[in-house]
């Protein structure tokens, strides 16, 4: 699952809100499961900042918290965090 199918932030391509706010950078980059390490994404209708910066809101989020440490570290590995 990718963020935006559990956030349904319609910020996919050919989302909802797509044509209004911008496709997600984390959709661009195909992170849709590593969204907290992509910079300049929207949540809960707020812009967030860098992967640094975001890092301790994401922590809260129940998206990040289906992953365990164990994928969020193969993800950072495969995008070189």
């Amino acid at each position: 699952m990718n963020c935006w199918e559990m956030k349904k932030c319609g910020r996919e391509a050919g989302g909802a809100k797509a044509a209004e706010l911008g496709v997600c950078p984390a959709y661009s980059m195909n992170a849709g499961q590593a969204c907290w390490m992509v910079a300049g994404t929207f949540c809960e209708g707020e812009l967030q900042g860098t992967s640094a910066e975001k890092e301790k809101n994401c922590m809260g989020c129940e998206f990040f918290k289906l992953f365990d440490l164990k994928h969020r570290t193969s993800v950072r590995k495969k995008f070189g965090t």
